[in-house]
């Protein structure tokens, strides 16, 4: 059986002149030759405050090159050609990526592609970055961006208190709160007095319940029911509106004539992390498929002695059948009736559709045995995927994807709202981006950049976080946006110019 990283084949990625550096030098501002503006924005005092996406992670870690092309760290240098002062971020020690925490290692190095293997794994290296004792506490940084961090985590105390972890505080956040016994992200960024901010925070509310499968059922009230809150349930969109008025509050409170842009939250769908791994990635002849479909004879037959005559829709959807060609991946479902207690054998299982988002890391053993079937009766030798289902945790199923949508969508109205109640306020519409990305990718003048896994440009080996490169068509994006609403003409950067994935 073919494991799915021999189908998403990265040959030509070594050479390929758009992956690893630009093909062009040149680069034409869109502004052209007029100077560099503030217009009515001052960005003398500029905060950004967010989670990873704002941090500049990528390839599963916080590592020094991505801070350094963080688009926060993109937007303060192209500020200060337009009066724009300076801009600190709290940098890690090495480009490894990994952490310790009391000098133990604790979190993975970064992603590199092996070119060989064609399949990501963490760089080798014993990491430098300390979260306690860093050396960075007492002062104040601009780009407050904490990997990890929800909406409700920016607001609280003590999350970059050490006695905290592993459960209550941040390790990234340990590194430089302020005060970490009583600092919160937004006191610590407020505290400056920032004449501009950038404001990206919410992803996690939703995306923690995404990239674990959707696992947890229930939505977290982390202001009325803390304790009750799963670290993998989505945020409660009534108390995310009380918690994101907060934020952009004590930006207020410290300067009432603040300025800032407020940035909405991407559909999961338009990510690789979501969209690399087909539903039908299993390639079958003739043969194979009879074997399978005989060995799930008696499955078929009994789901539809038992349900048949009271739930027909629900046996065709459970009916698991293959043919020649490619095919759909066995997938677990809970919103199946359980038929365990009449047969143990009887999961509930069926076959995905194009409606079902399998995750990337299903991608390393779909088509490998499980190897909990060592010994079992066909089918085969119980591959997952076909002979063995996908848990719920490899695939968010159409229900999942509903909450999801339904809380973003909600998150994303309290966002606008937030910046159109405001006159120095404006919004970013990050979620367009990312589709575009996803649907047409997006011609940047010197280059091209789309969201294909790994050969794209635009995102890094996790499959959630932008490259260099994409970080700094972000941040183009973000200044046309500032320059429209401020009548400034901050110039762009070349994206060409920055890297994207990373070879071992």
């Amino acid at each position: 059986m073919m494991n799915i990283n021999q189908m998403i084949k990265l040959t030509g990625v070594v050479t390929a002149c758009v992956i690893i550096s630009a093909c062009s030098a040149d680069f034409d501002s869109p502004v052209g030759d007029k100077a560099s503006s503030s217009g009515s924005a001052d960005f003398s005092n500029f905060v950004a405050i967010g989670d990873s996406l704002t941090a500049g992670y990528a390839d599963a870690a916080l590592y020094l090159s991505g801070q350094e092309n963080s688009f926060p760290a993109v937007l303060a240098a192209q500020f200060a050609k337009a009066g724009g002062g300076s801009f600190t971020q709290p940098l890690v020690s090495d480009n490894l990526g990994g952490m310790l925490i009391g000098g133990t290692p604790t979190l993975d190095n970064r992603l590199v592609l092996d070119a060989e293997t064609e399949s990501p794994a963490p760089i080798a290296g014993t990491p430098t970055t300390e979260a306690i004792g860093s050396g960075l506490n007492g002062t104040a940084f601009n780009n407050m961006g904490v990997p990890g961090a929800k909406s409700f985590h920016a607001g609280a105390a003590g999350y970059g208190n050490p006695a905290g972890l592993p459960a209550a505080a941040n390790p990234y956040f340990v590194r430089f709160a302020k005060d970490q016994a009583t600092s919160s992200m937004i006191g610590d960024a407020a505290a400056q007095a920032p004449s501009f901010y950038v404001m990206w925070i919410g992803n996690n509310d939703v995306l923690s319940y995404a990239t674990s499968g959707g696992v947890v059922d229930a939505v977290c009230k982390p202001i009325s029911a803390p304790s009750a809150c799963d670290p993998n349930a989505i945020t409660d969109p009534t108390e995310f509106a009380g918690v994101y008025a907060s934020l952009t509050g004590a930006f207020t409170t410290t300067n009432p004539a603040v300025q800032g842009m407020l940035v909405n939250i991407p559909d999961v769908s338009t990510i690789p992390y979501f969209t690399t791994v087909p539903y039908n990635p299993v390639p079958l002849d003739q043969a194979t498929a009879d074997t399978l479909n005989a060995a799930y004879l008696d499955y078929n037959n009994a789901v539809a002695a038992i349900l048949g005559a009271t739930d027909p829709d629900q046996v065709a959807r459970r009916t698991i059948t293959f043919t020649a060609g490619q095919n759909a991946l066995v997938i677990m479902d809970e919103t199946l009736d359980d038929l365990t207690g009449i047969d143990p054998a009887l999961l509930s299982m069926r076959q995905a559709t194009a409606e079902d988002l399998i995750l990337l890391p299903a991608s390393a053993y779909i088509g490998t045995e499980d190897p909990n079937s060592a010994g079992t009766t066909p089918p085969l030798d119980k591959p997952w995927g076909v002979g063995t289902p996908l848990a719920d945790s490899d695939v968010l199923i159409p229900s999942e994807i509903s909450a999801i949508d339904t809380a973003r969508a909600a998150f994303n109205a309290t966002i606008e709202a937030a910046a159109d109640a405001d006159p120095n306020l404006i919004f970013f519409d990050a979620a367009a981006i990312m589709t575009e990305l996803n649907a047409n990718g997006i011609d940047y003048g010197t280059g091209f950049i789309d969201a294909t896994y790994a050969t794209g440009g635009a995102f890094s080996l996790d499959g959630v976080h932008p490259t260099a490169r994409g970080y700094a068509v972000i941040a183009n994006e973000m200044i046309d946006v500032i320059n429209a609403g401020f009548g400034a003409s901050i110039l762009k950067v070349d994206p060409g110019t920055k890297t994207t994935i990373f070879f071992k």
